[in-house]
């Protein structure tokens, strides 16, 4: 199920439009600020980020191994530069934003999930975060969604953090493009980081979807993508539609 959420490059921008509203409104953000790279170059980070997530997803079982130990060793090298370390929620954070929109943008562009299939999804990455070393993280799925709503109330917060992300966007993506990222993560986002954003209920391009579904079947989503993306990043945005490695 995972293989086939993150085979999809449309999916896959899904996913990381919600995670972008989300990462500027977690309380440690400011890590993602301590290297510079993430308001520095957003795009850049968001298909970093996307290639070490799809060759984890995509690899053989000891080769993902290795891209996460390779994760965890480039935290580690932050936290000792910085002379502090990451607290275990906010990894516990990313790992849970990774299955959430992983489900929701899937059925946002597909259809619903049944439940194994969304306990599929959270297995894998429950695997993902073990292999990291996180502590505290829950066994099943129900008991994911719970600790989920708890760290949606909990650690998220507007900063000014959260504001000069979005203006990076905007400036990273112009106008056009950065109106079409909001819309997006209206879509996909919980109703608590819409509420801390001051988002709307509904997204205004949720009539455009049927035509966008539509253009898939014509071949035409390639033609679409590379509008909606800066085309400084068009080998990125074709790759995401190609699995990498092999899948065993």
């Amino acid at each position: 199920m995972v293989r086939e959420i993150w085979g999809k490059g449309d999916t896959v921008l899904f996913i990381f439009a919600g995670s972008s509203a989300e990462f500027a409104l977690n309380k440690a953000v400011d890590w993602l600020y301590f290297t510079g790279r993430l308001p520095a170059d957003p795009l850049g980070r968001l298909f970093s980020t996307v290639a070490y997530a799809r060759q984890i997803v995509f690899s053989p079982l000891e080769r993902a191994h290795q891209t996460i130990d390779k994760m965890a060793s480039i935290h580690a090298a932050v936290e000792a530069k910085r002379g502090a370390t990451i607290p275990d929620w906010a990894y516990r954070d990313v790992l849970f934003m990774l299955i959430d929109y992983s489900i929701r943008a899937y059925e946002v562009l597909e259809r619903e999930l049944t439940t194994p299939e969304k306990a599929e999804v959270f297995e894998v990455f429950y695997r993902v975060g073990h292999r990291m070393g996180l502590t505290g993280l829950p066994v099943t799925y129900p008991d994911w969604l719970l600790m989920r709503e708890q760290h949606l109330q909990q650690d998220l917060a507007m900063s000014h953090y959260t504001k000069d992300l979005f203006q990076q966007y905007q400036k990273h993506l112009g106008k056009l493009r950065y109106r079409l990222l909001l819309e997006a993560q209206v879509l996909v986002v919980p109703d608590r980081v819409k509420e801390l954003l001051g988002f709307r209920k509904a997204s205004l391009i949720t009539p455009l979807l049927h035509g966008y579904k539509a253009s898939r079947l014509l071949k035409l989503d390639w033609f679409l993508k590379s509008i909606i993306l800066p085309t400084a990043y068009k080998k990125e945005i074709k790759d995401l539609d190609q699995q990498p490695g092999s899948a065993t």
